[in-house]
């Protein structure tokens, strides 16, 4: 009893903090000066444009090597994820002349391999309630805010998902209902719907595979609290091509092999790059140059800095994909407590069940692997929570991601670091950003801008409005829009020769319409006017156009690119992704010009990427101790 005191006791403090805090930000908002309409305006009707196309790839990387010491940019960012790209959004929309350059795809690394949550941290809520820590605290206030905002600018990638914790002692259903009341009073405004307590009854009713007993308990009911869900990859790919739109000049599958310094002072003052599609090496020059490589970011620092101390703790986080029927359609499951203390999520996702993640230190690689007990404790920590069996032979797909944690020097693992980001100018010319979440990546691009202006000396001729501004294909869509698609589009179907004539289902016009948004019309043309509606993967809603339309409107270089980051059939069934690379090399081919020689080691490289995800049969080959049971 004296502890439950001490933890409400603890509870109330914060709510103190909360409350003072709460108003402090209203304070704040209501005293900023707004000077940025018409820059806003301009980006804003760029990127609404439905007849708006992104430059062609060879005009970005053409307007990349025409920079000189006379001429250069005034931003080049490295690293074409989630910051990175909202950095060269940011600064483009700031009137600043901005490059980016990736070493493989947008979304690649880290930014395709999350949780799939916009979340403001309930865990670091928690932390702040027993350690009364107010810079955990802070965290929270700032990931709700940039919460609601990602989902305001990306609607159609974007959604609320109700989120249920289970509860097996009363204790635990009190305990729950007040950190999770506490987790809607912090976000105030901005919060996406209010949690709420279910019974056993209801419970089972709203999750029909959850267990409500075992293992000498018994389920007391449920708490449920909202937080967001997103598409990632196909999120990030959206921030290049907005940046793109409004001016930044691009470039994935560009690798920067040294950093060029000034001969006086030593200051970075650009970086050569080398097209590893073409091979073409150029120089590209800017008054600063900023790293958001993610785990590649001591990478960078190193070409500057040979001896620069490391930023990076690198954090391996595994998820694995299960059929639909382990979760149901728009409500999670979180897994409180597992054997070592970590959370597991269990989410829909797609139309499939994701589920994870770990947490524990890693190597730093291009293409990580998830470790089979790592797939094990995620299924083990499932299965005590639901009343259906659960089988390795179930999981369609399996992949890691490295979480580029900012080091702590007091930190004794992964799980206490800070998940805040860092920006720092540890080299003249060279601003590093790293650490923080996808969440809050706006802010993240804000804060990194903000010190390339004050290093670089620019001049923007607005301040930031991204906050503002939606990307591209969010503009005119609303959650009917699918309906335009069924009613005024048919699939051309081409088998064996003959054209057949096919409806724009519902499942297919949905996927669409969330996957494109506003611009999920052009995709379906393609699908009609050139023969290209036929599905690429059984039981699964990707068709043909949307590889010649993502090559032509999303630079998608590789079939990796496509079955990877413009659709997510690697990660969703990894075997559907296979059997369907031939026909997505074949239309790659068509709109690329690739010869039979580019083909063939574009299917061999895919077929090597996908033995990374390590689904039931790839387990079933390359780890004699599972058999698929």
């Amino acid at each position: 009893m004296a502890s439950t005191m001490f933890r409400l006791r603890r509870i109330g403090a914060i709510i103190t903090i909360s409350g003072a805090t709460l108003a402090a930000t209203a304070t704040a908002a209501s005293a900023q000066s707004y000077g940025e309409g018409s820059a806003l305006e301009a980006a804003r009707r760029r990127v609404a444009d439905l007849d708006a196309v992104v430059p062609r790839r060879s005009v970005q990387e053409a307007a990349l090597a025409g920079t000189s010491r006379i001429n250069p940019l005034d931003v080049l960012v490295i690293g074409g994820g989630a910051t990175g790209c909202g950095v060269a959004l940011d600064a483009a929309t700031r009137g600043l002349r901005v490059g980016l350059v990736e070493r493989e795809d947008f979304s690649s690394g880290t930014s395709s391999r999350s949780t799939k949550l916009i979340h403001g941290g309930v865990r670091y809520l928690e932390k702040a309630v027993f350690n009364l820590d107010y810079g955990q605290l802070k965290l929270v206030f700032h990931a709700l805010k940039e919460r609601k905002q990602v989902i305001q600018n990306a609607p159609h990638l974007c959604n609320a998902l109700p989120c249920m914790n289970p509860c097996f002692s009363w204790f635990e259903v009190v305990y729950y209902w007040s950190g999770l009341k506490l987790y809607d009073l912090v976000a105030g405004p901005r919060m996406l719907h209010l949690s709420r307590y279910y019974s056993v009854e209801q419970s089972a009713q709203l999750f029909p595979t959850l267990a409500t007993k075992g293992k000498d308990r018994s389920l007391k009911g449920t708490v449920v609290y909202y937080d967001g869900q997103m598409n990632d990859s196909r999120l990030n790919v959206g921030l290049a091509c907005t940046a793109a739109l409004v001016g930044a000049a691009v470039l994935n599958h560009a690798e920067v092999i040294e950093l060029i310094k000034d001969e006086v002072d030593e200051k970075v003052v650009g970086a050569r790059i080398r097209d590893t599609i073409s091979g073409n090496v150029f120089e590209t020059y800017a008054k600063v140059v900023v790293n958001a490589a993610g785990p590649f970011c001591d990478s960078v620092r190193k070409m500057a800095n040979k001896d620069a101390q490391p930023m990076i703790a690198a954090s391996s986080g595994v998820h694995i994909v299960l059929p639909d029927y382990y979760s149901p359609e728009g409500m999670g499951l979180i897994v409180p407590k597992t054997k070592d203390g970590r959370v597991v999520f269990m989410l829909p996702w797609l139309g499939r069940t994701i589920a994870g993640t770990t947490d524990s230190s890693t190597e730093i690689t291009m293409l990580p692997e998830p470790h089979e007990d790592e797939i094990q404790f995620i299924l083990d920590a499932i299965c005590d929570y639901l009343n259906v069996q659960v089988r390795r032979s179930d999981v369609l797909s399996a992949w890691s991601g490295i979480r580029p944690l900012a080091t702590d020097p007091k930190a004794k693992n992964t799980e206490s670091i800070s998940r805040d980001h860092v920006v720092s100018e540890d080299y003249p010319g060279l601003i590093t950003i790293t650490g923080g979440k996808w969440t809050t990546y706006r802010s993240m691009a804000e804060d990194a801008v903000d010190a390339a202006i004050k290093a670089g000396k620019l001049k923007p001729t607005n301040g930031c409005v991204t906050d503002e501004l939606r990307i591209v294909g969010a503009y005119g869509w609303e959650l009917a829009s699918f309906t335009a698609l069924a009613q005024n589009y048919i699939r051309m179907k081409q088998t064996k020769g003959k054209v057949i004539p096919g409806p724009m289902d519902t499942a297919v016009s949905k996927h669409l319409s969330h996957a494109y948004g506003s611009l999920a019309e052009h995709v379906a043309a393609i699908a009609q006017n050139e023969n290209l509606g036929k599905r690429l993967a059984h039981g699964h809603p990707y068709l043909e156009a949307e590889v010649a339309y993502c090559a032509r409107n999303e630079y998608c270089e590789s079939a990796t690119d496509f079955i990877a980051r413009r659709s997510r059939l690697a990660f969703l069934d990894t075997d559907a992704a296979r059997r369907a690379l031939p026909r997505i090399i074949q239309i790659l081919a068509t709109e690329h010009k690739w010869d039979n020689s580019r083909q063939k080691l574009e299917l061999q490289k895919a077929l090597e990427f996908l033995e990374t995800f390590k689904s039931s049969k790839n387990a079933q080959f390359r780890d004699g101790k599972h058999n698929g049971k």
